[in-house]
């Protein structure tokens, strides 16, 4: 039995008609995401499943005492709580349940053979190995380390911000391990390395989920099934969105022409999927290999290790050769720029050029200065050191905050705020509502207020605005927060389009890889570093470069630990340069024995230097052979002594 079924199930808002006799089922293990355009009825599935929505008509059916639990978009918390008892919320079951256990387990070392207890035991066993309790403030540690929350720990948890908020709400989720886990954008406001720490949790303990997400890549790392919600219905994808993609393609071939446009979004989207990242997936995969067989062959290898992080390094720098052509006219012009708030560094000595073709993504860790960089260059704070030159040129600005929407406006008050119902665009002069259903609105959107629009909504607005305005360069920050996918391939189709320079700050790895040209790494430490590789591909880089550093410490410490225990006798100075040149002198000595060799087989050769001559020869140099042989072999075996003893 499914842990939760939903048959037959319809759902309306007035006389909207949201889903329709739908069927949805959810089995243990399984990590289904929910897509579909906003508004589409995402959520209200989810709720549904979450049984805190009723249902029309239909039945939902689910396990007895499951326990199903729902990261909510505005968390609710105890404003007593600091952020630590905030994270620790709904563990006591938990910690109580591996209490028991320890005491059971005492009682059982006198009594080993009661039934009951053993019973008890076994079940309490069986509770802690599906939560992955047993070392709860281990993991505890862990999630408010990889979420960044460490600095938080001790204060009051409503000081912290409404995507701080967030994390805690997940990493408090994410502790208690429901049946069911229930994930609405689960990496809005997470960066980079957060959203690869959940990837891995979410995978190493095998979760049940649903969740709603944009993240692309997070879809195909976590997806098992895709659930896409369409006029009402449902319809069911085996695995993430590469897989989605190439089924959704094959469905749309065989419907109608009406479906023309949205079958060439989605074969532009698996084609880009298909040749950007299998194809890098196919040239990490060599060096992936490599990797895999250090880890077992070069354990206590130092040396090795650092050889491959030289190569490693070798190709990242590669990447980053300049590819730029500097005849494009100059935007912007960084010369050593310094940037601190409060007492924090955000920029460093950092020199740069933004050419009038410029595709830049600004990426990097939470708080490490992304957005600081972007508002100096738009002149709204003062560089600490350094200056900004900035040529003639028309900015087009999008923010978090959608600052070019007025709430008490409607659509058509903010695309003609001089009357009428035609706007520009790309000197096409059109009709307001023949533009924004490009960006998914229906008609009847045109007479709302901002004000009651959803954040996804009003994001949509701000970017359909947006690309109405003459401007030399784009900056956009967070552009794809509260976006659906179909909205997001809209605007990917825009900037892909746009004639001018176009900097982006991101966190959304699939995004970055589609649009952007180049990154500006921030460091975390004020330096920045510029580089021309797909972000994905970067940060594949920098964890295998993090995986060498990590065998490098732990083979140093071992052989270090190695040589404090054991009295073995290292090889001296003049072995080590043995060691070295041995290798050398027999290959030397080999292609001398195949050199007289061949002369011996060659009648011409040994008839001139005479047949005795050339082998006396030939025995001298064997025999010099075997001492070099023997020499290193002796050699070698010392050096594996001192090393595995």
């Amino acid at each position: 039995m499914a842990l939760v079924d939903l048959l037959g199930v319809s759902k309306n808002y007035e006389a909207q008609k949201i889903l329709q006799d739908v069927n949805f089922h959810v089995d243990e293990g399984e990590r289904i995401v929910i897509v579909g355009k906003n508004g589409s009825g995402k959520s209200t599935l989810m709720k549904i499943v979450n049984g805190v929505l009723d249902t029309d008509d239909g039945e939902r059916i689910t396990r007895q005492d499951l326990e199903i639990k729902m990261l909510s978009q505005v968390p609710v918390f105890d404003e007593s709580h600091t952020v630590e008892q905030a994270v620790e919320e709904g563990l006591d079951n938990l910690k109580q349940t591996k209490i028991k256990y320890d005491e059971l387990s005492l009682k059982l070392a006198d009594d080993f053979e009661n039934a009951r207890l053993l019973d008890e035991h076994t079940k309490l066993g069986n509770f802690l190995d599906h939560h992955n309790a047993w070392n709860l403030d281990d993991k505890i540690n862990r999630v408010i380390e990889h979420f960044q929350l460490e600095m938080y720990r001790d204060k009051n948890i409503t000081l912290l911000s409404g995507g701080e908020q967030r994390r805690v709400a997940l990493a408090s989720l994410l502790l208690q391990k429901p049946d069911i886990l229930l994930l609405d954008e689960p990496t809005n406001h997470l960066d980079v390395y957060m959203v690869e720490f959940l990837e891995e949790l979410i995978l190493k303990e095998k979760f049940t989920m649903v969740f709603i997400s944009h993240d692309r890549y997070f879809i195909d790392k976590i997806a098992t099934k895709t659930i896409e919600v369409e006029d009402t219905k449902l319809r069911e994808f085996s695995g993430g969105y590469s897989s989605y993609l190439t089924q959704k393609a094959e469905l749309l071939r065989t419907l109608q022409k009406q479906h023309d446009n949205l079958l060439k979004v989605v074969k532009s989207e698996n084609e880009w999927y298909s040749r950007g990242v299998r194809a890098r997936l196919k040239r990490n995969e060599g060096r992936k290999a490599r990797l895999m067989s250090l880890r077992e062959d070069a354990k206590t290898n130092p040396a090795q290790i650092r050889k491959m992080k030289i190569e490693l390094s070798r190709e990242v720098k590669n990447f980053n050769r300049d590819k730029s052509i500097n005849k494009q006219k100059m935007l912007f012009e960084m010369e050593n720029l310094g940037i601190t708030l409060g007492n924090k560094l955000l920029v460093k000595n950092f020199t740069t050029r933004i050419l009038q073709k410029d595709v830049i993504a600004i990426v990097g860790p939470n708080g490490s200065g992304k957005s600081t960089l972007l508002k100096a260059l738009l002149g709204r704070i003062k560089p600490t050191t350094g200056v900004i030159k900035i040529g003639d040129f028309t900015i087009g600005y999008f923010d978090q905050h959608r600052e070019l929407l007025d709430d008490d406006k409607n659509i058509i008050e903010t695309f003609c705020p001089n009357g009428g119902d035609r706007v520009m665009v790309e000197d096409h002069n059109m009709h307001v509502y023949g533009y924004l259903k490009n960006f998914l609105f229906p008609r009847e959107f045109l007479d709302k207020k901002i004000g009651v629009l959803s954040g996804g909504e009003k994001n949509r607005v701000a970017l359909a605005l947006l690309f109405t305005k003459k401007v030399d360069i784009m900056i956009l920050d967070e552009p794809t927060n509260d976006l659906d996918i179909p909205t997001i391939n809209i605007l990917e189709e825009k900037l892909q389009n746009f004639s001018g320079a176009v900097m982006l700050v991101s966190h959304d790895r699939y995004f970055v890889d589609k649009i952007a040209k180049k990154l500006f790494i921030f460091k975390g430490d004020g330096t920045i570093e510029e580089s021309y590789q797909q972000y994905s591909e970067y940060l594949e880089f920098e964890r295998e470069i993090k995986e060498l550093d990590e065998m490098e410490s732990e083979s140093t410490s071992k052989v270090i630990e190695v040589q404090k225990t054991k009295q073995v006798k290292k090889l001296s100075f003049k072995e080590q340069k043995l060691l070295e040149t041995l290798p050398d002198e027999i290959d030397k000595l080999e292609k001398q024995i195949d050199d007289i060799n061949k002369c011996l087989a060659d009648p011409s050769c040994y008839e001139e230097k005479g047949i005795s001559s050339i082998a006396n020869e030939l025995e001298k140099v064997e025999e010099v052979y075997e001492q070099k042989v023997e020499e290193l072999l002796e050699i070698e075996e010392k050096q594996e002594e001192f090393l595995n003893s």
